[in-house]
C-alpha cells in the first residue's frame, strides 16, 4: 500500500519577495489561467545553484519530482545545501504547496521540520503537548494515554508546566521529537533533529524512529547530513541534486550516489584569466591537487599528497588556511589548519600550501576537501565545500572490496612471541 505518492511536483519562488510576486504578475497568471492557457512564470526561472549569482528573480527550487514510497518504508533524503531537500518535506507536510504537480498522501502526518515546528510559544509544555495533538486529529483521550511516555522520552518532566518560550534549544527540541515520534501517525517526517542535542539524545532519537519504522510499520521521512544515521535508519533513499531527483534506489546505493556527485574532481588548475577563477576578491585559487606520494595510485600504502597554490589579494593581515577533510558518510577526518602569515604581513601574490598524509592513516574509501581561507583567524576570507575528491584504494586489491570497517588503517609493527 502506498503511504505517498508525488507526480511532477515542481516548486518556484521569486526572489526578494513574500507570495508569488506583485499584483501585475499575479494578474498576468490569472489572465492565462481564465483563457486555459499555461502559467507564464513557469517558462523561466533557474535552478537553485547558491554559489553562482543568476539573472533570474524566478528560482526552481524543486523541478518535475516524481515518487513513491510505500507504507513502513524508512527514506532517507539526502543531498547537498541547496537541493530542495527542506522543501521537499515542506511539500510533503503541507506546510507549502507546490507549483505544479500534487501529492498524494494515505494516513495522518507528524513533521518535525525544525526545532520547536507547531509550538506555541506562550503555551506550556503540556498544552502544547495536547495543542499538536489536536491538530494531527486525536482526540484528547488518546493524547492523554501517549503523554506520560511523551514527557519521560523528552527528559523535561520538570519543566512541562512552564512556557515553552523559556525553554532552551534542547529542551524544545526534545519535547518537539517526542511529540512528533509519539503520537499516532502514519507518517512522521523529520528534517535534521539531529543536528541539535547531545550524542545520548542523537542516539535515543535513532532508536526511536528505528522502532517506529520497523516496530510499528510506520512510514518515516528523515533528511540527514549524518551518513551513517542515514544508513542505519533508512532501507530506500532519494538523492537530489539542485532541485531535480538524480537517483532513487536502496539506502546504500543512493549514499554512495550521493559521494560520487560530491567528489568532483581529484584535481583543480586554472591558468587562464585570474579574475575568473574560483574564489572572490579576496582569494583565487589557482591550483589544488591530491596525489599519491609513491606510486601511481593512491592506496592505504601510498600516502598522499596535497598541494594548494592560491592568489591573495589582502596584505599586512594574518592569513589563514584551513583544510577539512571528510568520507562519503559526512564524517570528519580531520580539520586541520595552517597560519601563514603571523606578523600581519601577508602579501598580495601567490602562495603555496602542501602537506603530506602519511600512509595508514586513512582507511580505503572515498573522500572530499573543503577549504576554508581567513583573516586573523576571526574572519573567513572565502571557503569552498565538496571541492576536490579522492579514492583511496584497498592495497593490490584495486577496488573497494573487503574495506575493513574504521577511519584509519594503520600498518602497526607487531612483536609475536610463538610457543
Amino acid at each position: 500500500m502506498l503511504a505517498l505518492k508525488a507526480e511532477n511536483i515542481s516548486k518556484q519562488y521569486r526572489l526578494g519577495q513574500v507570495g508569488t510576486g506583485t499584483l501585475s504578475h499575479d494578474l498576468n497568471r490569472f489572465w492565462h489561467k481564465v483563457r486555459g492557457k499555461e502559467d507564464p512564470y513557469l517558462k523561466i526561472g533557474e535552478v537553485n545553484d547558491r554559489t553562482k549569482k543568476g539573472t533570474s528573480e524566478y528560482v526552481w527550487s524543486l523541478r518535475d519530482i516524481d515518487f513513491e514510497i510505500k507504507q513502513g518504508d524508512a527514506v532517507g533524503i539526502i543531498g547537498r545545501n541547496g537541493a530542495g531537500k527542506s522543501t521537499l518535506l515542506k511539500l510533503l507536510s503541507k506546510v507549502t504547496k507546490p507549483t505544479t504537480g500534487k501529492i498524494y498522501t494515505n494516513g495522518r502526518i507528524a513533521s518535525l521540520l525544525e526545532v520547536g515546528t507547531g509550538f506555541h510559544p506562550e503555551m506550556t509544555g503540556r498544552e502544547n503537548v495536547f495543542l499538536n495533538g489536536a491538530i494531527l486529529g486525536m482526540t484528547r483521550k488518546e493524547i492523554a494515554r501517549k503523554f506520560d511516555e511523551i514527557v519521560d522520552f523528552s527528559g523535561v518532566e520538570r519543566y512541562i508546566d512552564t512556557p515553552v518560550k523559556r525553554y532552551s534549544s534542547g529542551m524544545y527540541v526534545r519535547l518537539a521529537f517526542a511529540v512528533a515520534a509519539h503520537l499516532e501517525s502514519e507518517i512522521l517526517i523529520v528534517d535534521e533533529v539531529l543536528a541539535v542535542g547531545d550524542a545520548d539524545f542523537q542516539k535515543k532519537c535513532l532508536g526511536k524512529m528505528n522502532d517506529v519504522a520497523k516496530g510499528e510499520g510506520r512510514t518515516i521521512l528523515f533528511v540527514s547530513h549524518n551518513m551513517t544515521a542515514v544508513k542505519e535508519l533508512c532501507n530506500k533513499g532519494i538523492l537530489l541534486n539542485q532541485g531535480t531527483l538524480t537517483y532513487e534506489g536502496d539506502m546504500l546505493n543512493t549514499i554512495i550516489e550521493y559521494q560520487k556527485s560530491s567528489s568532483t574532481a581529484t584535481y583543480y588548475h586554472y591558468n587562464g584569466d585570474i579574475s575568473k577563477a574560483l574564489g572572490n576578491d579576496n582569494i583565487r585559487i589557482k591550483e589544488f591537487s591530491v596525489t599519491p606520494i609513491h606510486g601511481d595510485l593512491i592506496d592505504i600504502d601510498s600516502g598522499v599528497r596535497v598541494k594548494l597554490t592560491f592568489q591573495n589579494n589582502i596584505s599586512n593581515i594574518n592569513l589563514d588556511t584551513t583544510f577539512e577533510l571528510r568520507n562519503y558518510e559526512e564524517l570528519v577526518i580531520f580539520h586541520v589548519g595552517k597560519l601563514i602569515t603571523e606578523d600581519n604581513d601577508s602579501k598580495v601574490g601567490d602562495y603555496t600550501v602542501e602537506f603530506d598524509i602519511p600512509a595508514g592513516l586513512i582507511n580505503a574509501g572515498n573522500y572530499y576537501f573543503k577549504l576554508i581561507f581567513g583573516k586573523n583567524q576571526t574572519e573567513v576570507l572565502f571557503n569552498i565545500d565538496n571541492f576536490v575528491g579522492f579514492e583511496v584504494e584497498n592495497v593490490k586489491v584495486g577496488s573497494k572490496l573487503h574495506i575493513y570497517p574504521g577511519i584509519t588503517r594503520p600498518n602497526f609493527d607487531y612483536k609475536v612471541q610463538m610457543p
